[in-house]
Parts: C-alpha cells; sequence; structure tokens
C-alpha cells in the first residue's frame, strides 16, 4: 500500500505538469489548427521569467507567478502578430507553421542562453516540508504542484464552458467558417487561445523548473511528452489532454518503479505507437469523414 501510494504521489505530480503544458498545445492545435513548436520555450521563458521578477528584482512569489503568465500570454500575441496572422491563409498553412515556430524556438532559446547562460539555476519558488500519508512522505511542493494544476484547469474548463469567449473558442474550434458565419470574430479567438496556451505554458515552466533547475533547453521535453498526450488523447481534445496527461503521468510513474526511471518515456513512446496503430485519431478523437 506504502508502494502504491508513492507511485500515486509522484503520478500526480507528473500528471499535474504535464497537464498544464499540454493542454495549451491541445488548444491551439484545436482552434487554429496549429503545431506549436514554440510552445516549449515558452515555457522555460515563463520559468526564467519568475526567477528574473522574484530573485532580481525582489518581487514576492505571487507577482513571479502572475508576471511569468503575463510574459506568456505576451509572447503569444507578438507570435500571433508576427507571423500566424500573415500565414493564416497560406495554402500549406499547418506545415509553414511548423517550420516558422522551429525558427522561433530556436530564437527565443539562443536569446535566453545569451541573457542567462547555460548553467542550470534554482528556481526560487520553492516549499519546503511536506506531509505523511501511511509511511509515504508528501513534500509540499508536490502537494502544491498538484492543488495549482487542478485549481487552472478548473478554471480553464470554466472559461470554456460557461464564458461568452469561451463559447467562442469552442464554436470556432469546431467549425471556423460556421462560427464567423455566425458574427464570430475569429481573428480575435486566436488572440486569446495563443495568449491563454502561452500563460498555461509559463505556469507549467515554474512548476518543472521548481521541481529540477532552469536551463535555456528545459521546454525540449515537456514539449514532447505533450505532443504525445495530445496524440493519445486525440489532436485538439483539450478536456482529453488534460485526462490523458494524469493517466500517462501514472503510467510512467509506475514504470519507473517498477523498471527504472530510465524506462519511463520509452513506455510512453509504446504506447503512443499503440494507439497510433489502433486508433490513428486518438483515443477520445473521432474520425473525420469527408463526403464528397
Amino acid at each position: 500500500m506504502d508502494t502504491l501510494n508513492q507511485i500515486l504521489v509522484t503520478g500526480l505530480t507528473l500528471g499535474a505538469m504535464y497537464a498544464m503544458s499540454t493542454v495549451g498545445l491541445s488548444l491551439v492545435w484545436g482552434a487554429l489548427g496549429m503545431l506549436n513548436l514554440a510552445h516549449g520555450v515558452i515555457l522555460a521563458i515563463g520559468g526564467y521569467t519568475a526567477y528574473w521578477v522574484i530573485a532580481q528584482m525582489g518581487f514576492p512569489l505571487v507577482v513571479g507567478l502572475f508576471g511569468a503568465m503575463a510574459m506568456g500570454a505576451l509572447l503569444g500575441v507578438v507570435m500571433y502578430f508576427g507571423i500566424v496572422r500573415q500565414m493564416l491563409k497560406s495554402k500549406d498553412f499547418e506545415t509553414n507553421i511548423i517550420i516558422a515556430t522551429i525558427g522561433i524556438a530556436i530564437a527565443l532559446e539562443n536569446l535566453l542562453l545569451r541573457g542567462f547562460g547555460g548553467s542550470a539555476i534554482p528556481q526560487p519558488i520553492q516549499f519546503s516540508g511536506g506531509f505523511w500519508i501511511g509511511m509515504v512522505y508528501v513534500p509540499w511542493q508536490n502537494a502544491i504542484i498538484l492543488i495549482t494544476a487542478v485549481v487552472f484547469m478548473g478554471l480553464l474548463a470554466w472559461f470554456l464552458q460557461k464564458s461568452r469567449h469561451g463559447r467562442a473558442i469552442r464554436a470556432t474550434a469546431q467549425n471556423r467558417d460556421a462560427a464567423r458565419l455566425m458574427g464570430v470574430d475569429t481573428g480575435n479567438v486566436y488572440i486569446q487561445v495563443l495568449a491563454l496556451a502561452g500563460a498555461l505554458a509559463a505556469i507549467s515552466g515554474i512548476m518543472l523548473s521548481s521541481m529540477t533547475t532552469l536551463t535555456p533547453g528545459m521546454g525540449a521535453d515537456p514539449m514532447i511528452k505533450a505532443f504525445i498526450i495530445c496524440v493519445v488523447a486525440g489532436l485538439g481534445n483539450v478536456g482529453a489532454a488534460a485526462i490523458a496527461a494524469f493517466a500517462l503521468g501514472m503510467i510512467e510513474a509506475g514504470a519507473q518503479f517498477q523498471f527504472g526511471s530510465h524506462l519511463g518515456f520509452p513506455t510512453l513512446l509504446v504506447i503512443v505507437i499503440a494507439v497510433l496503430i489502433w486508433r490513428p485519431y486518438g483515443l477520445f478523437g473521432r474520425e473525420e469523414v469527408e463526403r464528397l
């Protein structure tokens, strides 16, 4: 039972971090049909922004959190006006935007390298102490990461389901042409989606760096895992992406305990290959049928 509790604590922590980095990626794909490969570096910038605001400027932790979210949202807006808006009407938008966001990711990562260096930096958002569940010690850091993820997932679900802007986002994701004909300003929706995804990525960057350290390339691994989770869940399905993130976090934690930490990620790759063979459109996705 204690072993199961330990796997549960680790899996929920991993799932919380994965969910925060995945839902933004899934949200952008659903609304724009865009695979944003700069998502990982925005995650890293969020972590570095929190570090700069707290450690360098001397502001409280809460200011660092909201400062990182603001920076992530700003990057999303700049990306829309700088690149996405000009490319949306191009014939091969889905392919071209992948190449463009790769270039953005490389440029931003090099800016981080020049600004902060390549050495690992500890994230100042840390919480000491913890509590016991049976014979398992749960650090407050893990518990707060899980609580933060659940709170933000709940706020996102409320925003998408209940708010006027959220309904516009869901309508655009379902059928952008129909949404436009019904009076939805799709350009404004795209801005909101990229800003929201950037803010969520920044929070994820803070979570990840608080468990490890800050490095310019820290977003690469979460980006790959977020993409894997999106594929397993079904690209564009935000709710399913959050569920899949927690499920795969539990599976990875179990695999690490049973087979060693070096086999956690390969286990996820085996799962995504099996899903692609069995259901190419994802576990929660639906097969698209084109009628001629």
